[in-house]
């Protein structure tokens, strides 16, 4: 008879706490799926979750270099003298330890090193040694930021399908100009020493930079780190841009994109959009082997454009003067006044 008992309750607790689940699971799913009503009195759907407080400030730490935030304020003269109005941030500037690849990712090294390399050379070819570490600096600080992509290639190319490049060269069709073999070789030298642990301490946490002439809206968002040559370094304000904050690990997996070359569109004497890294670089034909400096017109035989050289018989009217007062001769050679 105990043992009868004893049966019939487990198979009543059984029975109680298969219930307590079914209404558990009820329960979640009215409160996920069932509407509510909102202080307005109208049915409001509730959701299964909601953007973080991290997640919605790493979004707008991602673009506060894009759309209205990139707006050019100055160039030239005037954006030189503004950008020297801007304070250097006070207090000291963390620098991040170095970043070095693991020797088992072969492959993928290679490929991170073709990435950070470009970026260096279209970035900084002609800047001094340091300013093309800072370049790589700027590239792999981003690497480690939550805010943008965990793989050298994913920084360097992120944004190539999208209206502005975050480094415009990829989108502006500098990457089909054959680079220099000297100063492409200075820039892999610094990529491959900062893939392998070198450390650019005077940018610091430097997650952004642009050339000194141009002033971008950004700039004034952001705290100015340091000048390195021609290129203005910038972090993130408070704790997005202390190194407590760079927490991303790399991925691993390093892709270089198949762009379409194409949507460089109308190359020419047409101004790039700046990218958030501030490289302003003219979009010109790989052909145009005309100076930076030249702002001139190029001739396009195909669009019937014809030089314009004046008649040196009609410019001068002193030179017509002058011929009409010498003899001349008719048919026949016969010299009359």
């Amino acid at each position: 008879m105990t043992e009868v008992i004893e049966h019939r309750c487990e198979q009543n607790m059984a029975w109680a706490v298969k219930r307590l689940a079914a209404c558990a699971l009820i329960l979640f799913a009215f409160a996920v799926f069932a509407p509510s009503v909102g202080s307005g009195g109208a049915p409001m759907l509730a959701t299964a979750s909601a953007v973080s407080p991290d997640e919605a400030r790493l979004a707008r730490l991602s673009s506060i270099t894009k759309d209205d935030h990139a707006t050019i304020l100055g160039r030239g003269k005037t954006a030189k003298e503004r950008n020297e109005q801007i304070a250097l941030a006070t207090g000291a500037v963390e620098s991040l330890p170095g970043f070095a690849l693991p020797r088992t990712a072969s492959g993928m090294s290679d490929t991170a090193q073709q990435c950070l390399t470009q970026a260096i050379y279209y970035e900084s070819a002609t800047e001094p040694l340091a300013g093309k570490r800072a370049v790589a600096q700027v590239v792999l600080n981003r690497v480690r930021h939550p805010a943008y992509p965990a793989t050298v290639c994913g920084v360097v190319y992120e944004g190539w399908s999208a209206p502005v490049c975050q480094f415009s060269f990829v989108c502006d069709g500098s990457l089909r100009r054959k680079p220099s073999a000297s100063l492409w070789r200075e820039s892999r030298d610094v990529a491959r020493a900062a893939l392998s642990g070198h450390v650019e301490t005077d940018v610091g946490t430097a997650t952004h930079y642009h050339a000194d002439y141009v002033l971008p809206r950004w700039a004034y968002e952001l705290d100015k780190v340091r000048r390195v040559g021609q290129h203005l370094f910038y972090r993130f304000p408070g704790r997005s841009g202390r190194a407590a904050s760079f927490t991303s690990r790399w991925s691993g997996i390093e892709r270089i994109p198949a762009i379409d070359f194409s949507r460089a569109g109308a190359l020419g004497d047409q101004a790039a959009d700046m990218g958030p890294t501030g490289s302003l670089v003219p979009l010109r034909d790989p052909t145009d082997r005309r100076a930076d400096n030249d702002v001139g017109g190029r001739m396009d035989p195909s669009k019937s454009w014809r030089l314009a050289i004046p008649d040196p018989v009609t410019a001068s009217s002193g030179f017509r003067a002058a011929l009409d007062s010498q003899p001349r001769s008719d048919a026949s050679g016969e010299v009359r006044p």
